[in-house]
């Protein structure tokens, strides 16, 4: 391609909202626009890389058998009503109406369809399994959109499910879904770590995440040091202190307590003991029903909430109760009691079974409760594991905790019946002639996530750093100097070389641009190799070849180079 023809419009400045490294060098380098926050164009240089992606994923999902086809974007929002989903999927469904004013959700992810069209079919045993998976964009009314690519609105989506008669079968064909994702990954490139992660709005029991280390990436994870152990925040199982465990219980006691202590800081202060020895109240509101739920931890903890809304099921339902929340229940931040309260539901961390003797729970202006015991004092609706882990905790088969951040650009979900269940229909028949539902899987890959994940890894202070394996074109021809006729000539011979050899190249032919211009679209751009045309190789009727990643370049023969490049 010429870039003199080419829709390429590179940029030598930046937005200063654009925060995150991937969002500034995917625009400056025209790989992207925004159209308005959280949509992009994909230009058609962003557009290639997008597709190379694209390739890697469906040459190694065809390679396990899997089948592509593509599905409606808009979704019958009774399906989705089927399931229960129209407001638990942790974001806003996009809804439309068509001229018979039948409504349609905008496809966010496309469980309910795939199961939709398999129902449509009487399948037996005879043709399980199978994994359909599609490319589709994807659509979701996100809150806050950031981060260029990573947090979007609309994007597009690998997503994949697969049909089983039951667990074992399914068990399968997760493991070698596990083996492909990281398979694909790797491609690129980039390598991931396969953490435990909660299955939100998915449903089913169990999910995994493939994340790309990065600071700036979402998701928090913990691992072990022997690497035995990787989970999401949102599921990372530790153990607790308890204070005081196993000890006698001492009778309860409202005392007097200064008004200055008010936090958890003061309570430290003031009592002189260690933060697990105290209660703590956080409290959120079902933004659906209303209802206050008051979530009781010690002072050591901190609040999970999709552990909460778990234990609660309520995915995607909670948010944290304001001011005029806390006054309907007669009280206020600081003063909320760890029972009592009317019309309240009280849910406790596992910590309160073994703790004794604890300070707070029915604090007032001047006084406090002391030696607090669940379940003589007070009593919860259930324990549950609802607190945060946090790095040094130890997880449960031991090891101290280590934090990790990044990207998350994979997931693969165990659903089971979750589905099959709430859509009617949803059977295939067994050997033995019964009706059974399916057991299912879902597989999920970010194209978008993944190309901004890959320009957070693969960079430099001048610009793009593309892996071989997904680069839009795998060489940059520049012709560089005054150009004359015979330069001109002699930089055309060489692309037709290069491009009859079946090497994409990108041919900077631009006339009136300085070699500085040309070096800086190069560096930003960042295709593989830069081969360099000048009345210098010229004369010596050679090509200076360098790798984007290298500082110097190699005088050689087209030839030579073509051959290279033919051996990768």
């Amino acid at each position: 391609m010429r870039q003199s023809r080419y829709f390429l419009k590179t940029s030598k400045t930046f937005s200063e909202d654009d925060k995150v490294v991937s969002a500034k060098l995917l625009k400056q380098g025209g790989f992207i626009q925004e159209s308005v926050a959280g949509r992009y164009y994909f230009l058609p240089i962003g557009h290639k890389v997008q597709q190379r992606i694209m390739d890697i994923v469906k040459e190694e999902m065809d390679g396990v058998g899997a089948q592509e086809m593509v599905s409606p974007i808009l979704h019958p929002v009774e399906l989705w009503k089927e399931t229960n989903r129209t407001n638990t999927t942790g974001f806003e469904l996009m809804k439309v109406k068509d001229r018979r004013g039948s409504e349609f959700a905008l496809g966010g992810t496309a469980e309910e369809m795939f199961v939709d069209l398999v129902r449509k079919y009487q399948l037996s045993y005879k043709d399980l399994p199978f994994h359909l998976y599609q490319f589709s964009p994807k659509f979701r009314d996100e809150l806050r959109a950031r981060g260029g690519l990573l947090r979007v609105r609309e994007f597009i989506m690998k997503d994949g499910y697969s049909f089983h008669r039951n667990e074992e079968d399914f068990t399968k064909t997760y493991e070698e879904m596990k083996r492909v994702y990281s398979r694909i990954f790797m491609r690129m490139g980039l390598s991931t770590v396969i953490v435990e992660a909660d299955n939100g709005y998915i449903g089913g029991e169990y999910c995994h995440e493939f994340v790309v280390e990065s600071e700036i990436g979402e998701s928090r994870y913990f691992t072990t040091k022997d690497g035995t152990y990787a989970a999401h925040e949102d599921v990372a199982k530790f153990k607790r202190n308890p204070a005081n465990a196993g000890a006698e219980m001492f009778p309860f006691q409202i005392i007097d307590q200064p008004k200055w202590v008010e936090t958890m800081d003061d309570n430290v202060k003031h009592y002189g003991k260690e933060k697990n020895n105290f209660l703590k109240n956080v409290v959120y509101k079902n933004r659906i029903t209303g209802e206050i739920i008051i979530a009781v931890v010690t002072g050591d903890l901190e609040v999970n909430q999709s552990k909460l809304e778990h234990a609660l099921t309520m995915v995607g339902q909670l948010e944290s109760a304001l001011d005029e929340d806390l006054a309907k229940l007669g009280t206020k931040h600081g003063y909320v009691h760890c029972w009592g309260h009317k019309g309240a539901r009280y849910v406790g961390d596992i910590v309160l079974a073994d703790a004794r003797n604890l300070i707070g729970g029915q604090k007032e202006d001047a006084t406090d409760s002391v030696n607090v015991n669940y379940g003589r004092d007070f009593t919860c609706e259930l324990l549950a594991d609802i607190s945060a882990a946090k790095s040094g905790d130890i997880a449960e088969h031991g090891g101290a905790l280590i934090e990790g951040r990044g990207i998350e650009v994979g997931n693969t979900f165990q659903l089971g019946f979750h589905y099959t269940h709430l859509m009617e229909g949803a059977v295939y028949r067994d050997e033995d002639g019964t009706e059974k539902p399916y057991y299912m899987g879902c597989y999920g890959i970010g194209i978008g996530r993944t190309m901004a994940a890959l320009v957070e890894k693969f960079n430099d202070g001048k610009g793009i750093l593309w892996p071989e394996s997904v680069a839009p074109f795998q060489v940059h021809l520049l012709c560089i100097g005054e150009t004359d006729e015979k330069l001109e000539k002699y930089a055309d011979r060489v692309y037709e070389l290069l491009s009859a050899s079946g090497i994409d190249v990108l041919y900077d032919d631009r006339v009136k641009m300085s070699a500085g211009e040309k070096f800086f679209d190069a560096d930003l751009i960042g295709l593989p190799y830069r081969v360099i045309v000048s009345g210098k190789t010229m004369a010596e009727e050679k090509i200076e070849v360098k790798k984007r990643s290298e500082k110097q370049g190699v005088l050689m023969n087209a030839e030579t180079f073509i051959a290279q490049l033919g051996n990768k």
